[in-house]
């Protein structure tokens, strides 16, 4: 069997294990481990808490320091309330397309990835090659974390990271991070008729959204010079604020949805020590003077670091030769990459079908731009060997 029937075949298995972030990855965990020992990879599966989630690290070549990991996530968000005109779960070829859910993100990269590894195991000698497959990166980068962790512990230090998210196979060196919260406010009920008597947590969660406004509009301030991010700014967006029973009574409950997307980590301590103090000397204080047990606190729902372009940038540099690339973009949307650059490790995004197919129903990455993925793992072969 040729190398791009291979992956399609591989594909094909991956698409049909089911694995949204809701669900239990081990069986697609499972099926890959099999796949990378029987291509002789040194194979290590790390469950979470529950025992119903796993993250996958498998390396071929040489035990040292310096490796260069290919990356990709192992879930993939619903298909619930979509309207698909095939199945979801079943890898569909038609006209040059790969249509099912995970095709483009990120199962495409994978499949190449465990395809290509009997071919790139007696190959690589010089530098080790490890594969890492996370879960729950599309609610949280709760895999990579937890990943990122037993990389320290085991003291396992490679040296570049190439996260295979969909990019059309263009080299990406930045993203802005993505950082989200639930804000939760506690007040006391009452009627509507004596407003004085109660805490009103839904006017305590809109005084809170008029900061978050504030914030925002002072975040602009703070564009770093040259900043190539589109818009160049950290930005703040108010989700959703719910809360409150009927018309005429006090509110004792009120949440407000948020998220920011820093374009550097100090404007993310920024946006949070400002609020912290908002709270702790406004809000609250004036909430507790009603009712002493008043409270509010932040859920986070996850802290995703952006991917910091950085000069000079092994990881850019080596896909600038594979894929004969000259130039490397930023993007809007959030990868795993971030959490890799923050152990030490340079790190790009590129991998096989477009952004603009990924969530979506009929899902699908071209035939073409697997090949081209193909290719580039193929000469990553080249540059690892003696």
């Amino acid at each position: 069997m040729d190398r791009l029937s291979d992956t399609l075949s591989v594909l094909g298995d991956l698409i049909a294990f089911p694995t949204i972030s809701e669900y239990s990855n081990l069986d697609m965990m499972a099926y890959m481990a099999g796949r990378l020992e029987e291509a002789g990879a040194r194979v290590d599966i790390i469950h979470d808490e529950t025992g119903q989630k796993a993250n996958l690290f498998a390396t071929i070549g040489p035990e040292i320091d310096g490796g260069i990991v290919l990356s990709g996530h192992s879930d993939v968000v619903p298909v619930s309330d979509q309207v698909w005109s095939l199945d979801p779960f079943a890898l569909t070829e038609k006209d040059g397309k790969l249509y099912g859910r995970g095709s483009c993100d990120m199962k495409g990269f994978i499949a190449a990835a465990i395809a290509m590894a009997p071919d790139l195991a007696p190959r690589v000698t010089r530098r080790p090659l490890h594969f890492a497959f996370t879960y729950d990166e599309e609610v949280g980068c709760f895999g990579a974390r937890a990943l990122a962790d037993t990389l320290r512990e085991k003291q396992i230090r490679p040296g570049v990271a190439i996260i295979g998210e969909p990019t059309s196979m263009r080299i990406i060196e930045g993203h802005k991070g993505c950082y989200e919260y639930s804000t939760h406010f506690t007040g006391l009920a009452g009627h509507g008729s004596s407003p004085d008597r109660g805490v009103n947590a839904v006017e305590y969660a809109v005084r809170y959204v008029s900061r978050l406004l504030r914030l925002k509009d002072a975040l602009r301030e703070r564009a770093p010079e040259n900043s190539r991010f589109e818009p160049p700014w950290t930005t703040i967006n108010t989700g959703g604020l719910t809360g409150g029973v009927a018309h005429n009574v006090i509110p004792s409950q009120a949440r407000v949805d948020w998220e920011m997307r820093p374009v550097q980590h100090s404007d993310a301590e920024f946006v949070k020590a400002d609020l912290r103090g908002y709270i702790e000397d406004t809000l609250l204080p004036a909430m507790r003077q009603v009712w002493p047990e008043a409270e509010i606190t932040t859920e986070t729902l996850g802290e995703v670091d952006g991917l910091i372009p950085t000069d000079p940038n092994e990881a850019r540099d080596i896909l600038m030769e594979l894929t004969g690339g000259n130039a490397a973009d930023v993007v809007p949307f959030g990868t795993e990459a971030g959490i890799f650059q923050n152990l030490s490790m340079s790190a790009v995004v590129c991998g096989p079908g477009s952004i603009d197919q990924a969530h979506k129903a009929d899902e699908f990455v071209s035939v073409d731009q697997m090949q081209q993925c193909l290719t580039m793992l193929e000469r990553l072969g080249d540059k690892l060997a003696a």
